[in-house]
């Protein structure tokens, strides 16, 4: 991966983590295909909502550092860290291990003056960036905003932290077919890395200036199952008071919603949970319902994972078609939902729904429209 195409100023890229590479690739590649030029906007009526991982990239140079100053009884001197900081990190420690920094790159990069935030999560962080440009926007805060999230998980220190939680698969041997979202055989999920941007627009504004708009953010909701720290309620309760709340933010019902982007994280109790919440909201009409998992594609990619899903309802709206659950061979009776198994699905459906769950136990639910 090649940063460099995707940076306005290349001269910060030696100040930049491989998360905040991903951040700056995916605004990038947003803003091109939404096909606005910000130059000739108002910087004070666009605005950043981002949301990221970069836990990682803090703590490699500590531990670094932890293993320079070990005493001879091979317990770490943390005075001596502390006096020895500047030669033990790196020069850029500091900037690097900066949280929000992305938020500073990509405003930079395009003259970004207006409402902003940036969200620190785990699964449900990107939707929530999505969810919160959607209300900025709605409210009059803001005319246009780039709005998504970043993670590279794939790292050794998540691995192992997402190992010992019991979220990881032990099908090894099964390689790209180890993350089975759904499946009756699913074991856990797999780590990836990226990043999901959208730039989301006032839609008077877009249709003036003769924008491609892939679909319309209608309502948006979020609720905790206040249950358990990292296990989701069995009925998953806080699922379907997101889902409501979403539905009734957007002026829906739910026999109006055709496909749902599940969040689908190939674990045992969080595929079960949500496909009876799912079925929960939706009652009678979740028969009709056409859902699938992109995880199976691209491994779980954590806070951007979220944003991606609303990525994925937006485009099989423009497309009307659902993407595939890869690897779903034998739908798990407890999940049983029409999820597209092996290839795409056409549809014709008109609204969607993007779901997305974090591990405290947070739920997110945005509902989509087909472009008007």
């Amino acid at each position: 991966f090649d940063a460099k195409p995707f940076l306005v100023n290349r001269r910060v890229l030696r100040m930049m983590t491989r998360s905040d590479q991903l951040a700056v690739a995916g605004s990038s590649l947003a803003v091109k295909d939404s096909g606005l030029d910000f130059a000739t906007r108002d910087g004070a009526r666009c605005g950043l909502f981002v949301a990221g991982n970069k836990e990682t990239s803090k703590l490699e140079p500590v531990l670094e550092g932890l293993t320079v100053t070990r005493g001879a009884d091979g317990v770490a001197d943390l005075r001596l860290l502390g006096e020895q900081a500047k030669s033990v990190l790196p020069p850029l420690f500091f900037v690097e291990g900066l949280q929000a920094s992305p938020l500073f790159y990509i405003s930079e990069a395009y003259g970004l003056k207006g409402a902003n935030t940036y969200f620190a999560g785990t699964a449900e962080s990107g939707a929530v960036a999505v969810g919160r440009a959607f209300r900025a926007i709605r409210r009059g805060e803001a005319d246009v905003a780039i709005a998504g999230a970043f993670d590279d998980a794939a790292s050794w220190w998540t691995l192992s932290k997402f190992d010992a939680m019991g979220f990881m698969t032990d099908r090894n041997e099964l390689g790209a077919g180890a993350c089975r979202p759904f499946d009756a055989e699913r074991t856990g999920t797999v780590l990836g890395e990226g990043a999901a941007v959208l730039v989301l627009e006032e839609r008077e504004g877009a249709k003036a200036r003769g924008a491609r708009v892939h679909a319309e953010v209608t309502g948006y909701g979020s609720a905790t199952d206040a249950y358990a720290a990292i296990t989701p309620h069995p009925e998953g309760r806080g699922l379907v008071r997101a889902l409501e709340m979403a539905l009734r933010d957007a002026g829906s019902r739910p026999e109006a919603i055709g496909y749902v982007a599940a969040h689908g994280s190939a674990t045992k109790l969080g595929d079960r949970s949500e496909a009876r919440a799912i079925r929960k909201v939706f009652g009678g009409a979740a028969d009709r319902l056409v859902g699938s998992s992109v995880k199976g594609a691209t491994g779980h990619l954590m806070a951007a994972a979220g944003a991606l899903n609303v990525a994925v309802a937006a485009l099989a709206l423009e497309h009307q078609a659902a993407p595939p659950t890869l690897n779903l061979e034998k739908i798990d009776p407890d999940c049983a939902l029409d999820w597209v198994k092996e290839r795409s699905r056409p549809l014709r459906v008109e609204q969607a729904v993007a779901l997305a769950r974090g591990l405290a136990g947070q739920n997110v639910a945005l509902a989509l429209r087909a472009a008007q």
